[in-house]
């Protein structure tokens, strides 16, 4: 195939799934030098890529134009005559979105929909091996002689944020304490959730135990949820080594907190990508997800904690509202000194 002069490459959420692309436009750009290389997301997930010294430009849709909105980006970017397409989503949008007149090649991803749901349905686990995301994204321009480079994941935060955040943390006078601990307590859907209590058990263990401050992430729609969370720790431990930032940064901004961290302990979402990416140590809980899936953390300094063995398990591959079987066993039966001791072996391990 004669080397393309003008990629795009599709992906609208989320922000897990966004991060797990960036090695796709890594190996890219080493292999296209010169080529034009854009970007098409939701507008919400947009900073994640913007920033990303791999790529040209940063085509936003907004979903709240629907359809219209839609059609409209479409002429835009069929203005732009590329030569591929690589959509990593595959979705009806895209699919349209795709389909544009002058493109000389149209490459996807090939989800893995029929092992996905002998396993989720049927309990019949027909994956062959542990693939992440990340390789089946890459996997759609082997074509072209692309292969994953190994470096992993990445986010390019621009200096006014490091800044930023960085004179905010400073404020936390941090060299207070011994270590800094993380926590990503949420998740969009319920079956992905550790107990709330829990995460205060741990973050009450390291402050007494490791002599830790503990910062607490999440978005917007994680308000309520980690503030109960975080006012139920602060009652234990004091105010002054708790720091919540949850709904008060973007994604780019709690990347930059993250580096502060000695540790992240999250649940199976995109913030978990996030810490990665940005080179933590990751204790990642899973409840009614699992690792075939591909959206394991890739890292070599991360560690998953699931309960294997429960028949019930997977009951989906993004997670529910509530159990299926009424005793979310898959989270109950993780306890906090199984995180803790984890997180503490993590940590003491070199690499």
């Amino acid at each position: 195939m004669t080397p393309p002069v003008k990629t795009l490459v599709i992906r609208f959420s989320s922000i897990g799934d966004i991060v797990l692309s960036t090695p796709l436009l890594r190996v890219l750009r080493a292999h296209l030098p010169d080529g034009q290389i854009d970007y098409v997301t939701k507008k919400e997930y947009a900073e994640l890529v913007r920033t990303n010294q791999n790529l040209n430009v940063t085509h936003t849709y907004d979903s709240s134009t629907g359809f219209e909105g839609l059609r409209d980006l479409k002429r835009k970017l069929k203005r732009e005559r590329y030569d591929l397409v690589i959509d990593i989503h595959n979705s009806l949008r895209s699919r349209y979105l795709r389909s544009m007149a002058g493109v000389r090649r149209i490459v996807s991803i090939e989800k893995p929909y029929r092992e996905r749901f002998l396993l989720v349905r049927f309990k019949k686990n027909l994956f062959k091996e542990l693939r992440s995301v990340a390789d089946r994204y890459i996997d759609t321009v082997r074509d072209l002689g692309i292969v994953n480079d190994g470096k992993g994941l990445e986010l390019h935060i621009p200096d006014e944020i490091l800044f930023a955040v960085s004179g905010k943390v400073a404020a936390r006078q941090l060299n207070k304490f011994s270590s800094v601990v993380g926590l990503c307590p949420s998740a969009r859907h319920s079956t992905k959730r550790w107990l709330p209590e829990r995460f205060v058990e741990v973050g009450r263990k390291f402050v007494r135990e490791k002599d830790a401050a503990v910062m607490i992430f999440g978005g917007p729609g994680d308000v309520a949820h980690c503030g109960g969370l975080a006012s139920a720790l602060r009652a234990e431990v004091g105010g002054d080594r708790v720091i919540d930032w949850t709904g008060q940064l973007s994604v780019l901004e709690t990347a930059a907190a993250m580096e502060f961290c000695d540790i992240i302990i999250t649940n199976d979402t995109g913030l978990m990508h996030v810490a990665v990416a940005k080179g933590r140590k990751v204790v990642a809980i899973f409840g009614s997800t699992v690792k075939e899936f591909g959206f394991f953390p890739l890292s070599p300094e991360s560690v998953v904690i699931e309960r294997a063995g429960l028949s019930c398990r997977p009951c989906s591959h993004i997670g529910r509202r509530e159990c299926p079987e009424g005793h979310f066993r898959c989270m109950r039966d993780i306890g906090a000194d199984e995180v803790y001791s984890e997180s503490e072996r993590l940590m003491s391990r070199t690499v």
